[in-house]
């Protein structure tokens, strides 16, 4: 199975993550416009304003994040009696969130982050905020709300923005309840102090956060390997994630296996919020089910995504999906196309003088009888086109129960056997407009079909092309196979 392929099936496990976020929230205002003056009272630029947009910040990030990726999220935060906190509590709910674990504090400012940005550059940032702890009061409430909240969730995420939420009780205290009950704990830290994290299962600091957490360069790959590693000595972590910009992760376990993987990204327009995407895609991977390097690579994809996207973005599956996609596909041309750029490669194809087949089908959990069908028809062309049923057509066709696996991780099976040479998803209950456009030379089905029952054989046959009846391997099908699963259990 290819990287990919099972990258594809972690990320239709994901809404199966549960999440507990607990750490200082922020409001951020983007305020955007554009300068085409200088003021008179004074040498600075005019921002002629022309948008605002607000949305959460800090450990709220995290939480736009989790719940784009389909994770079930709990959150828990202080926020001032104020403005402020109840455009937080609004944003929470239009997450899909509750906000009854949302902790209320007169006491406090509720964060805020105003980012003045003219033509897409940020040029003034402006902070209202209190940094200063966390009353006793306040401070056990929060603790307590957040631990009986953990009995729901898998994985809990520490994000730290020192603003004062997350005080060294509040820490030890979660990260103590945390391992007591079998959870996943995940900080995003801020500081020099990592001893407040004493015993985290994964720690996530940046480049320059690991170097002033120890003192210790952090350019090459071994530098950082060994910053890591006296991190993991000191502070009993189970793993470090080290965010290294352009240069990606690197991911470190206590029991010394390194892995350094390089950014994805190709276009980077802002990494605001980059490390967010990062601990959040961690942290629902690994409450879906991950190995902790798959999970680290996923949360890789995801940094080199959101930071190709302007302002404090959110990572969607769907993004993912096209990521891998395109990786699947380097070094070679694209197999999984649209009707359009694959009827462009065809007519090329046939400018050189290749012969086109096409076959279509579910192909729904991959069996020999597959193969065997591919190969055939492969056999009577130069080139071979796979029609594949979208998810809602093989519904209809085969019932509620059906398909087993996506379009999307059907599709790049297929993609990546080598006598496939284009893919194309078609969401009709019939492949008769795909087999209309793209004229295929030769039109190949199995031998339980007759040519007359063949959907596309007259209109194949009408200009000159021929039907195919393949070979059929009997004993496999998908449906038996799942019927055969579904009796052992």
């Amino acid at each position: 199975m290819s990287k990919q392929i099972a990258l594809v099936q972690l990320l239709e496990n994901l809404h199966y993550a549960s999440i507990l976020c607990v750490g200082d929230v922020i409001l951020d205002h983007f305020h955007s416009g554009s300068v085409d003056r200088i003021s008179p009272e004074a040498p600075i630029p005019v921002l002629k304003l022309e948008d605002k947009v607000t949305m959460l910040g800090g450990a709220g990030n995290v939480v736009r994040n989790l719940a784009g990726l389909g994770s079930q999220v709990n959150f828990t935060t202080v926020i001032g009696k104020d403005s402020e906190g109840e455009e937080i509590r609004k944003l929470i709910r239009q997450e899909g969130l509750v906000d009854s674990l949302l902790i209320d504090d007169a006491t406090r400012q509720t964060s805020v982050k105003s980012r003045y940005l003219a033509d897409g550059q940020q040029i003034l940032r402006t902070d209202h905020e209190t940094i200063f702890p966390l009353n006793r009061n306040v401070e056990k409430k929060l603790i307590s709300t957040a631990v009986k909240a953990m009995e729901v969730c898998e994985a809990v995420i520490i994000s730290d923005y020192a603003k004062g939420v997350l005080t060294d009780k509040v820490l030890a205290e979660l990260i103590k309840a945390a391992k007591s009950k079998s959870k996943i704990v995940i900080v995003d830290p801020k500081g020099g102090n990592y001893g407040r994290y004493f015993g985290a299962d994964i720690i996530t600091p940046n480049r320059r956060e690991l170097f002033e957490a120890t003192g210790m360069p952090t350019r090459s790959d071994d530098e950082v390997t060994l910053a890591a590693q006296s991190l993991i000595d000191s502070h009993s972590f189970g793993a470090v994630l080290a965010t290294r910009s352009k240069d990606g992760l690197t991911l470190l376990r206590n029991n010394g296996e390194v892995s350094h993987l390089r950014a994805e990204a190709v276009d980077v327009f802002d990494v605001s919020g980059a490390g967010d995407t990062v601990v959040a895609t961690l942290a629902t991977a690994l409450s879906a089910g991950a190995e902790i390097e798959d999970a680290a690579r996923l949360a890789n994809i995801a940094a080199g995504i959101v930071v190709g996207k302007v302002g404090t973005a959110v990572v969607f599956t769907k993004d993912f999906l096209t990521e891998l996609i395109h990786q699947d596909q380097i070094n070679r041309e694209a197999k999984i196309l649209e009707i359009e750029p694959a009827l462009e490669r065809i007519n090329k194809w046939r400018r050189q003088g290749s012969k086109i087949g096409f076959t279509n089908g579910c192909f729904d959990l991959l069996h020999p009888g597959h193969i065997s069908l591919l190969k055939q028809a492969r056999s009577t062309a130069d080139k071979l086109v796979v029609g594949l049923n979208s998810d809602n057509s093989v519904t209809l066709l085969k019932g509620d129960n059906r398909p087993v696996q996506s379009e999307l991780a059907r599709a790049i099976v297929l993609a990546s056997l080598s006598v496939v040479d284009i893919v194309i998803i078609f969401s009709e209950e019939t492949p008769i407009k795909l087999i209309e456009k793209l004229r295929p030379d030769v039109l190949v089905k199995g031998s339980d079909y007759t040519v007359e029952d063949v959907v596309g054989a007259k209109q194949v046959v009408s200009y000159g092309g021929r039907v195919l009846l393949a070979d059929i391997i009997p004993g496999h099908s998908t449906t038996g196979t799942i019927a055969k699963l579904e009796k052992e259990t």
